[in-house]
């Protein structure tokens, strides 16, 4: 698969023209298993390293450790991009209006950039909490929404429903989101890559791991920049290791050639990590 190097080359931004041309930061920190302490200490060191951009979730029981990390920054907010998300059994209108002061209680905001699905639920028609989350738009308590874990077909659905920010899903060299790439660049959207890294997988890639060489940078670098090369594309690295945080981030000081690109989509084989039993038909949904 060609890709069309996106125009972040020395900048952690991106900008999507759906949006005002607003610029959001491409990579992100991604805070899922993170809990207590060892979250708000991971949470610093992202914001200390220079993240701006902060993904968590009512599911991963970490949004108050979160806020806490928030405000112990003295960053200020409109310099942050904070992304939350509602689980799929409160997808109705009353879940949603609880989720979302909840979320904003916990984590000590007054808004959120960004508020997803966080994953697709048949039992609940997705125009009523689209519907629901638009409201809370107008309110300003939410700047933008999104889906995650959504397949191509219900991507097309949301979109046609509603202004859809971006869809976050499973994305890394071994695991293909052409089809979704593709919906989001038609429609001024972002594909956000959760498990960019296919957790550690992509370190000792042989391929990768030649790339990396090349230019001096590691495994898990070349990786990210591959990604955040790609236009409407944003990465959301999880890491609890400082030093890792840091490294991850270093990231906007070289650029892969059509070689290095090639080489690093044509190890794509299908391989998902994350496929619960919930999860839609991914080939159908």
């Amino acid at each position: 698969m060609k890709v069309d190097p996106q125009t972040v080359v020395n900048s952690n931004q991106v900008r999507l023209k759906n949006v005002h041309g607003q610029d959001i930061p491409a990579l992100g920190f991604g805070t899922y298993e993170l809990e207590g302490d060892t979250c708000r200490r991971a949470v610093d060191a992202a914001l200390g390293t220079g993240y701006r951009h902060i993904d968590t979730a009512r599911m991963y029981e970490n949004e108050e450790e979160v806020g806490r990390a928030i405000a112990e920054s003295r960053i200020d907010r409109d310099d942050l991009f904070v992304t939350s998300k509602i689980w799929r059994d409160d997808l109705d209108t009353e879940g949603v209006d609880r989720e979302i002061k909840t979320s904003l209680k916990l984590l000590n905001l007054d808004y959120l950039d960004l508020y997803l699905i966080h994953w697709p639920n048949p039992e609940y028609p997705l125009e009523e909490t689209l519907e629901a989350l638009m409201k809370h738009r107008e309110k300003g308590l939410v700047r933008h929404i999104g889906v995650s874990n959504f397949p191509p077909n219900l991507f097309r659905q949301a979109i046609s429903l509603a202004p859809i920010f971006c869809n976050q899903v499973e994305y890394h060299p071994f695991l293909r989101q052409g089809e979704n790439i593709h919906i989001a660049r038609a429609h001024d959207a972002l594909v956000t890559a959760y498990s960019p890294l296919a957790q550690g997988k992509v370190s000792g890639c042989e391929a990768i791991e030649s790339i990396a060489q090349k230019h001096g940078k590691n495994a898990q670098q070349v990786t990210l920049r591959w990604l955040l090369e790609q236009n409407s594309v944003a990465a959301i690295p999880r890491s609890s290791t400082p030093e890792h945080i840091a490294n991850n981030f270093e990231v906007f000081d070289f650029q892969l050639d059509d070689g290095d690109r090639a080489q690093i989509a044509s190890l794509e084989k299908g391989q998902r990590i994350v496929d619960p039993d919930f999860a839609p038909d991914w080939d159908n949904g």
